[in-house]
């Protein structure tokens, strides 16, 4: 039986767990219960994520009085998501998705909690750590992602990362949509009204956390980690043709395709509402440019995770970097006071991260053995929130010191570095091949 099981002391569900090694019938209904919970769940994790993406670049504007620093709290969130990747990546290698992940969630509930507080007080350095807590919720609700393929057959895998995602959909628009709604909530409070989404966000994270916990069981990690030891047990191998230690060529490229992707989202989107505002956008403008990028992130990703299971990983990852190119050149050379050139820049950002995601989460859960693939999911999401935090945090620097255009623009070009990438794999792929039929 699997560690985990042994780890976190549930021995009493070693029957009920045998009974679905036993049962592909079984395995198909909890894939199918898993996924259910899983977008249940994420509708609301995406109306947590969506205030830090919409407010938190202002906010520290308005406390700091200065741009230099407004790209902080996208770095804040995005470390703080570095760890809770970690974290919960452990968390659920050891006990299971649903404490790993509502963990995370309740983390995050709490961080925002903080960063009402600190707007309230004015302190910056509470709104600081407050926004690195924060962090771990919007962690955890990329993770989410990875639960909804535990159970997934290899030609199902992308699909069901983008059922978890496009659940996110919902939470995620309507949450800078509500930006002027919560601000005025909020100040009938006393509480500054761009904490306001901040308050839908602590409510949305804690309820995440609450389902998880409470509804995913069986948990659907421990089903995987103990059908795959049951498997190699009576086969003598891996039944499902990834080696233990996991395919590293994989690996490499499906982190390399999402840390891509993410670096040039995070850049564009954290400076855009500032950009905005300082060309007159009230936040209402902010909120539905912002709202439909994040709808754009989430929203195609049925699409999406059909395309990448028949068309191919690799194929889905070049398209990410030709639709990224596009918007950041549309973004760079759009006016300042087009609405609409703005949205549709904004929306092909997202959906340029859609494609890097879910291709590159499809690469990883193939290249991973269920043995080990939480705390591996887990390690690479934190090089991908590093990243981003990077991305983050220079992005008010390259714009304060050019402009929001060179900074567009860069993180366009910078996209294209997935199409070698990816070029790359596909002839070592056939080298490999070559030399394998060879010997």
């Amino acid at each position: 039986m699997p560690k985990l099981q042994e780890r976190s002391g549930r021995k009493q569900e070693l029957p009920k767990i045998q009974k679905y090694i036993d049962s592909p019938v079984l395995q198909e209904r909890l894939y199918k219960r898993t996924l259910i919970i899983v977008i249940l769940s994420q509708i609301f994790g995406g109306a947590g994520l969506a205030a830090g993406l919409t407010v938190g670049a202002l906010l520290a504007q308005e406390m700091l009085k200065t741009d230099s620093y407004a790209g902080i709290p996208a770095a804040l969130i995005t470390v703080g998501s570095a760890f809770g990747a970690w974290y919960v990546g452990r968390l659920s290698q050891r006990f299971g998705r649903g404490p790993g992940l509502a963990t995370g969630f309740l983390a995050g509930g709490i961080g925002a909690i903080g960063v009402i507080i600190a707007a309230s007080l004015q302190n910056i350095i509470l709104l600081f750590a407050s926004l690195l807590i924060y962090g771990v919720g919007t962690a955890t609700n990329l993770q989410a992602r990875y639960a909804g393929t535990d159970l997934a057959k290899p030609s199902q895998r992308a699909s069901a990362v983008s059922a978890a995602m496009v659940s996110t959909t919902f939470g995620a628009v309507a949450g800078p949509n509500l930006v002027n709604v919560m601000g005025r909530a909020a100040e009938s409070i006393g509480v500054p009204a761009l904490a306001g989404p901040f308050i839908l966000a602590a409510a949305a994270f804690i309820l995440a956390g609450l389902v998880l916990l409470v509804l995913l069981r069986p948990d659907p990690y421990a089903i995987a980690q103990a059908i795959a030891q049951a498997n190699r047990t009576n086969a003598g191998t891996a039944s499902d043709s990834t080696p233990a230690d996991g395919n590293k060529r994989g690996l490499v490229v499906g982190t390399a395709v999402m840390i891509l992707t993410q670096v040039v989202m995070i850049s564009i989107m954290t400076m855009t509402p500032v950009h905005m505002k300082h060309h007159g956008h009230g936040l209402g403008a902010v909120g539905l440019v912002i709202g439909i990028h994040i709808g754009a992130m989430y929203l195609p990703s049925l699409i999406t995770g059909y395309l990448v299971d028949k068309v191919g990983r690799l194929a889905m990852s070049i398209a990410s970097g030709m639709v990224l190119l596009i918007s950041g050149i549309l973004a760079a050379f759009a006016p300042a006071d087009s609405l609409m050139l703005l949205i549709l820049a904004l929306a092909l950002l997202g959906v340029g991260w859609n494609l890097g995601l879910i291709s590159g989460t499809a690469m990883i859960v193939d290249a991973t053995h269920p043995t080990t693939r939480a705390k591996t999911q887990g390690t690479i999401d934190v090089l991908i929130a590093l990243a981003g935090a990077s991305g983050g945090a220079l992005s008010g620097v390259v714009a304060a010191s050019t402009s929001y255009s060179t900074l567009s623009l860069a993180g366009g070009l910078l996209s294209l570095v997935l199409i070698p990438v990816c070029l790359g794999s596909i002839k070592l792929g056939k080298t490999a091949a070559q030399s394998g039929k060879s010997a």
